[in-house]
């Protein structure tokens, strides 16, 4: 039997039952996704956080390989209302601690009414509160974690798809899921996925056909290298983003970034057009935002539920960037189309196409 305390930033030190050993901390903050389990626990975006599961049965349908967004679990630990013993069996392998017998839907409130905060978890067959405290006051916050993207990205150039594709797509690394390089290969497209911090001298040598920013993990302050490339390359070649990649290209471009309360995490996050009027329902995973978009890039989707910017554009640049995730894994295949667009700035005649977010989406009467 392993005992289990998580020990919050607001004093609050909970009891729960232990379901794979460890003890570790990271900033708590919660997805309302009812599935893709896996999908989520390896998207690396989650790096250095505690992920709580709001649905209460996680585990229900196994554990299948095919599923993963990259080689391992990215959250410093898991919580729910129950895992199942499959689901546990994995976060055994994994050395990833694990808790459940916790009220999730108090948890998920009190992330929701504080905002998401720093905790400490410790499981074992003799742990004390006091140990997950002492974990909890090693926890710092997103912001600090200044190298987290070395500890997400690939090791080295690595290519994906057709060699001798016509679209050459120089996907930077940030903490990329893998459903990225496959919609991108899917079109057609050959993807070179690089390192975070790759330079302008390797770009150059690559010469792509577009510069693609991957999602990922922390504050976008954090990855300079990516932003150094944007700025370096707006305007000779088009660029895109994703998810963190929006925020990197924003910040490049003039623009500014915050953190959010407690972040959008899910796949219901309903998304307006400003020019088509349509909404799309999304995949969202990111505690940041773009504030002000600056002078350059113009907002072109907002959030229906706090307004937030959701996509930015640029036309005469070929900028175009979400800031939910198109590829949807988990989640609705309403955005698929963004994928679309952005290989058409690519064609000879992408002068006279627009980058509109023509995605396949339900007319809402709001």
């Amino acid at each position: 039997m392993l005992d289990a305390y998580l020990a919050l930033e607001d004093g609050r030190v909970i009891e729960a039952r232990g379901r794979a050993p460890g003890r570790t901390r990271g900033e708590l903050v919660f997805t309302t996704a009812y599935t893709g389990y896996e999908e989520s626990l390896t998207d690396p975006s989650y790096e250095e956080q505690v992920l709580t599961f709001s649905y209460p049965l996680i585990g229900n349908y196994g554990v299948r390989n095919e599923r993963f967004e990259s080689e391992r679990v990215h959250p410093r630990a898991a919580i729910a209302r129950e895992f199942t013993d499959e689901i546990v069996e994995w976060f055994d392998h994994e050395d990833v601690p694990a808790i459940d017998h916790i009220d999730t839907r108090e948890l998920v409130t009190s992330i929701r009414e504080e905002g998401a905060m720093n905790c400490g978890i410790a499981v074992g067959p003799d742990v004390t509160p006091a140990d997950a405290k002492a974990e909890l006051d090693e926890c710092i916050n997103m912001s600090e974690h200044v190298d987290i993207g070395k500890r997400v990205t690939t090791v080295e150039h690595t290519t994906y798809g057709d060699m001798d594709a016509e679209t050459d797509v120089a996907l930077i690394d940030c903490g990329a899921k893998m459903s990225i390089v496959d919609s991108l290969t899917h079109k057609g497209a050959a993807v070179h996925v690089l390192p975070y911090d790759t330079t302008s001298e390797v770009l150059t040598d690559l010469d792509p056909d577009l510069l693609f920013i991957s999602n990922g993990p922390g504050d976008p302050a954090n990855f300079k290298a990516a932003q150094t490339l944007v700025e370096e390359y707006t305007g000779e070649i088009p660029i895109a983003g994703i998810c963190l990649g929006q925020q990197v290209v924003a910040r490049a471009l003039g623009g500014t970034t915050e953190k959010m309360n407690f972040g959008h995490r899910g796949v219901n996050q309903p998304v307006r057009d400003l020019d088509s009027g349509k909404v799309v329902m999304t995949t969202q995973n990111h505690g940041y935002t773009v504030g002000d978009p600056g002078e350059i890039l113009n907002v072109c989707q907002i959030n229906v539920n706090d307004g937030t910017a959701e996509g930015l554009l640029n036309r005469d640049l070929d900028v175009v960037t979400r800031q939910y995730h198109p590829e949807a894994h988990p989640g609705p295949h309403d955005s698929f189309g963004f994928f679309d667009e952005v290989l058409e700035m690519t064609e000879p005649d992408a002068d006279s196409k627009t980058a509109t977010s023509s995605d396949h989406a339900v007319v809402v009467d709001n």
